[in-house]
């Protein structure tokens, strides 16, 4: 069977050395990871047609397994302005998967090294933030009872002021009482890890993991020269302008375009190498000469549903399937999968019991946030490919 084990030795190293070498990206044929190619054309094709009912403009889905990429397809257009074929390279604008790709990938770091313990108060970190009952963890979970959204980018005058709104912001629940998903939260979030790290986040997620898993397309505030790749998102009135190449969120916007609560822009095959690895952590297989910089049991605790208040379904920093099934999980991946979606038509899953990724980019909000389309379809996708699995029960 074919493994990824240079991506995973070179990664776990997280050395700076690492940063200077380029990894290939282990590409296998579907059917050798036990999966049906036809099936997982028929994606494609459905995906296609939705294209075409103008559900979104068009996207690129990934899937994986077993430590490989074994399927990659485009679909679409890059926007209405644009009427080049997506291609596997399209750069994407992630919106919230950054908060798992960055935020919760950074914190998971900082407590392998040590440096961060997730029970402890926020305020050890950010004294600015003056509440003691509050943790990181609670932040991790999304019950900190800050508010889910505040329109920072017009209610303060800069990205300092927005931040003190946010320390002195007013709690909307008790901590641990209430499950609200709030983007205060991962600003604050956040700081805390800038300030553990003594680096900002777009610097230490390059040294750290971008660098040296060559995710060579994965960063914020991606510069002019990769605009002409990079898929265009809202016709923003904010702004006053189509919005490409900078950051779609507007309080990430206001906060300089670096934020963990969005601002990564990838493409699928950076995303897929960002799940090799993390699927190889999950499972340690890592080779013991080289000590692991994310630990297998430290990466379960984080990707497992936490105990919480009724309606949540996070882990520490990602999501769970709904119980049930639906939204963006389907209804076939395992209790043990975890994964995350983005405002702008981006989502991730991973199911390590079945050693597989599903990856799907789009812009979906291009021209406007107001189509709403695409958000059943993931689900869907989920589904399409647990079902092209040809090597056991689903």
């Amino acid at each position: 069977m074919m493994r990824a084990a240079g991506l995973a030795l070179v990664l776990a190293a997280c050395s700076p050395d690492a940063a200077d070498v380029t990894l290939p990206l282990p590409r296998v044929r579907p059917e050798s990871v036990g999966l049906s190619p036809s099936a997982l054309d028929s994606i494609t094709s459905f995906l296609r047609q939705k294209v075409a009912e103008d559900a979104f403009p068009g996207g690129v889905l990934a899937v994986g397994r077993r430590g490989a990429l074994a399927y990659l397809s485009t679909v679409g257009r890059y926007g209405d302005d644009d009427p080049r074929a997506v291609e596997a390279n399209t750069i994407y604008d992630l919106a919230s998967l950054t908060k798992v790709i960055g935020l919760t990938t950074a914190t998971m770091l900082l407590v392998a090294d040590g440096r961060l313990d997730v029970e402890r108060p926020v305020v050890e970190y950010v004294p600015e933030f003056g509440r003691r009952d509050v943790t990181v963890r609670h932040l991790l979970t999304h019950t900190s009872g800050l508010e889910a959204w505040v329109p920072l980018y017009s209610e303060t005058e800069d990205a300092g002021a927005a931040l003190r709104y946010i320390y002195q912001a007013d709690l909307q629940s008790d901590p641990g009482a209430a499950y609200t998903y709030s983007d205060l939260g991962a600003i604050l979030w956040t700081q805390v890890v800038q300030r553990v790290a003594g680096a900002e986040l777009d610097s230490f997620l390059h040294d750290r993991v971008f660098g040296p898993l060559s995710m060579t397309d994965t960063r914020f505030r991606p510069p002019e020269s990769l605009v002409e790749r990079i898929a265009p998102t809202e016709q923003d009135p904010w702004r006053g302008r189509m919005i490409r190449g900078e950051v779609h969120d507007e309080n990430a916007a206001h906060l300089g375009g670096v934020s963990g609560h969005a601002g990564l822009f990838s493409t699928a095959p950076d995303l897929a190498r960002f799940a090799i690895w993390l699927l190889d952590s999950y499972h340690d297989r890592v080779a013991d000469a080289i000590a692991p910089k994310l630990p297998a049991a430290l990466v379960r605790q984080f990707t497992a549903r936490q105990p919480g208040p009724e309606g949540s379904t996070r882990a520490l920093g990602w999501d769970t399937p709904t119980p049930g099934g639906g939204a963006s999980s389907g209804h076939l991946l395992s209790a043990s999968s975890f994964g995350h979606t983005g405002f702008t038509g981006t989502s991730i899953w991973i199911d390590p019991e079945r050693d597989l990724f599903i990856i799907l980019l789009t812009n979906r909000v291009h021209p406007t946030r107001e189509n709403r389309a695409l958000l059943p379809l993931r689900g869907i996708v989920a589904d399409m490919v647990v079902e092209a699995i040809t090597d056991g029960s689903f």
